[in-house]
């Protein structure tokens, strides 16, 4: 570590050593369609970069979509000079196939891609798979729009890209900022689970994969990253926007329809602290919690109205016991089976006789309310009953809640569902060095609709 730093400045960044040779940590697919001038510069320059700087080993995957132009032979030319490069060809377009393409057949448990450009500053790149090695984080992505990002970009493509990232947050519930960055990282294990459900092999890919991912329960880390618009970017404004819009309508509809099953992945990926059962943890507070409110505040509304009706016949003191006899034992029922979550009618018995003690105290703090106050006035109005009532079963109320889970319903935890065995979580990358055993599945083009693929400069 530098030391010679000026005093109130910060010490200067400096890299991690490269480690030598091995199994990849890291495969950095740069998907490619007609780029036979800018190709050689950029994977050179990647080359480069994570030669001087990532500390792991990794391999560069060029991805050729059925170019017409020079590229296969730039390709090739580059994998055959540098010993991390290597070249696949497909007979089809589209970027989302090749990401699936190379990204189900590699070896490296960490997989990333960016465009050919090279828009987004490289780096950004430890930053974006660190999370993903250390196994803090199922997917990573640049964000551009990000607070702490610094962009150079038209105009137009910053309204199209906000606009677009709009429309997922308000349509599809979606979280992440960017969906459109071409800067992102997958575990390969997460890789291996999601991406049979994708769809889409064209630009909308990047999309589909991170909204069925949030819905699945992994965590997507975002990076802010620095980017510079491409001038001279092919894409087709138009026709993308069009395509992703349609992918929008699909994707929602399924999800809406619950015909993407991904509420069998629940959390397949890793070690969800939500999902152990530990002794002396209470589970599902904050469920019973909401659910326990919303049946309190209907008992509390039903006890008014049947005060109310029974005072018209009766004193206060009986109206009030009469009311909280009858709502006590709808509140004991309806938090059984709504907040608690016991079916059946095992054990019905005792817990309404539990309740009725539940009730006996809260017969106590109301009357003793009611006792207060026919004290200290000898006619008070109804309007002034009432506020006193409601004060007194507040305090009612939190004293019930907790002796209903501790004493009441003790055992009533919410049970995890049972995981199908298929879905169990690999191992996290303790060791990045660590040699991967999984069977390599051989490269072959996907046959999916033909989809125009050229640099993501959105």
């Amino acid at each position: 570590m530098r030391t010679d730093s000026s005093p109130g400045s910060l010490p200067a960044r400096e890299h991690l050593p490269a480690a030598g040779a091995g199994t990849p940590v890291l495969d950095v697919v740069v998907p490619v369609y007609n780029e036979e001038k800018d190709l050689g510069p950029c994977v050179r320059r990647l080359h480069e970069h994570l030669t001087r700087t990532f500390p792991y080993a990794f391999r560069i995957t060029v991805a050729d979509n059925a170019s017409t132009d020079g590229t296969p032979r730039v390709a090739a030319g580059l994998a055959a000079d540098l010993g991390t490069v290597r070249s696949v060809r497909l007979e089809q377009k589209g970027r989302g196939r090749a990401l699936r393409t190379v990204w189900s057949a590699s070896d490296a448990p960490v997989l990333a891609y960016m465009d050919v450009d090279l828009s987004t500053d490289l780096n950004a790149l430890l930053p974006l798979v660190a999370p993903l090695i250390s196994g803090h984080s199922d997917l990573a992505i640049g964000s551009r729009l990000a607070r702490s990002s610094r962009v150079v970009r038209g105009a137009k493509r910053e309204f199209i890209s906000r606009t677009y990232n709009l429309i997922l947050r308000g349509s599809l519930q979606a979280r992440f900022s960017d969906a459109q960055c071409g800067f992102k990282a997958i575990r390969r294990d997460v890789a291996q689970v999601l991406l049979p459900l994708v769809e889409d092999t064209g630009w909308f890919f990047d999309t589909e994969m991170l909204v069925l991912a949030e819905r699945a329960g992994c965590r997507i880390h975002e990076v802010p990253v620095d980017w510079v618009d491409d001038p001279d970017s092919t894409v087709h404004i138009v026709r993308t926007a069009t395509e992703d819009l349609k992918g929008v309508w699909r994707v929602g509809k399924a999800l809406a329809t619950g015909s993407l099953p991904l509420d069998r992945l629940g959390r397949p990926f890793g070690d969800d602290p939500r999902d152990r059962e530990l002794s002396g943890v209470p589970q599902g507070l904050a469920r019973q919690l909401v659910g326990f409110c919303v049946v309190g505040a209907l008992s509390t509304l039903f006890y008014l109205l049947l005060y109310s009706g029974f005072r018209h016949f009766t004193g206060s003191q009986l109206a009030n016991a009469l009311a909280l006899l009858v709502s006590a034992i709808a509140n004991t029922a309806a938090n059984r089976r709504l907040t608690f979550g016991v079916r059946g009618r095992g054990g019905a018995v005792r817990h309404q006789a539990q309740g009725l003690v539940v009730f006996g105290i809260g017969l106590a703090l109301t009357s003793g309310s009611l006792a207060a106050l026919g004290a200290a006035s000898a006619d008070p109005d109804h309007s002034t009953e009432l506020a006193v009532l409601i004060a007194a079963n507040l305090a009612a109320t939190v004293l019930r809640f907790l002796l209903f889970r501790a004493w009441v319903f003790p055992d009533a935890e919410p049970t995890t569902p049972a995981r199908e065995p298929g879905l169990r979580p690999e191992p996290h990358l303790p060791d990045p060095y660590r040699a991967w055993s999984d069977a390599t599945v051989r490269l072959q083009p996907v046959r999916h609709a033909d989809t125009d693929h050229s640099r993501d400069a959105r």
